[in-house]
């Protein structure tokens, strides 16, 4: 059994964490020396570099449909902080440098939130698809991922099936952040946009990039550890030089997650081994 946490056993003492956790996690950005990209421009960047799109309210969430109406409210106001930012050659996006301040004049409702391995709602709840969104737009860029995090568990199938699994970054303010660095001579532009039922993201640029990207799993399997059903996600990327045609493939990152929801039975299930592989 885990070792409980101080605010586990003191529940009183949470809101004093969080205050204590967020501004030592502000000061150590303000600290480290990068420049953090801040600067919405007026008008969109020319050149498109990668588009997305990904539909808002899940149904098969298994919790009252309000909390996917308040997750696309939250959703909205975070987006308004970042959309039409530019990151320059040098700059650094952070997730939290822009949106942590974005209820001060509208504040957040409630959204689920996964907290202490189960899914709860709480304030502000439901930011995870935003960060879940940038950061597979990153991934098509020449950007350099600083810091990413992804979801412990995995608690209700995505809306979005047509996106490699292991792609999302999951945020929490004071702890967890999503950063990127342009360590290129491109300048790079933010755009999020809604409509009825979908959230819209653009990477843009001031002139051709000159290279795409495309994502994928080499494989994706399935291993039972205990009572627990975890996914192994290998995320590979095959860049290609627009020019020339000529391609390079490599792996990224080993994804894995816990799968709290009841799998298809036509998925294979592996028995035994060890969480870490």
């Amino acid at each position: 059994m885990s070792r409980k946490r101080l605010t586990q056993i003191f529940p009183f003492l949470l809101p004093l964490r969080r205050w204590q956790r967020k501004n030592f996690f502000y000061f150590q950005m303000w600290k480290d020396g990068n420049r953090y990209a801040k600067k919405i421009a007026d008008k969109s960047l020319p050149y498109m570099v990668f588009e997305t799109s990904i539909r808002m309210l899940n149904e098969n969430s298994g919790f009252d449909m309000q909390y996917q109406i308040n997750k696309v409210h939250n959703l909205k106001l975070a987006a308004r902080t970042l959309n039409r930012v530019v990151i320059e050659p040098g700059e650094t996006f952070s997730f939290w440098q822009l949106v942590r301040r974005a209820d001060r004049e509208e504040k957040y409702k409630d959204g689920l939130n996964l907290v202490d391995g189960k899914i709860v709602a709480s304030y502000g709840g439901g930011l995870c698809m935003l960060s879940d969104t940038l950061f597979w737009m990153f991934l098509h860029t020449p950007l350099t991922i600083v810091e990413r995090h992804g979801h412990a568990v995995k608690s209700f199938p995505s809306t979005a099936e047509d996106i490699p699994c292991g792609t999302d970054a999951t945020v929490g303010e004071g702890w967890l952040d999503l950063k990127v660095r342009n360590e290129t001579d491109h300048t790079f532009q933010i755009e999020i946009n809604f409509d009825d039922s979908d959230m819209h993201g653009r990477i843009l640029s001031e002139r051709v990039v000159g290279l795409s990207y495309c994502v994928f799993n080499s494989s994706v399997s399935y291993r039972k550890q205990g009572q627990k059903i975890y996914q192994i996600a290998p995320v590979c990327r095959r860049e290609t030089d627009s020019g020339s045609g000529w391609q390079t493939e490599r792996a990224l990152y080993v994804n894995q997650c816990e799968i709290a929801y009841r799998l298809s039975d036509e998925i294979k299930i592996e028995e035994g081994g060890t969480q870490n592989g």
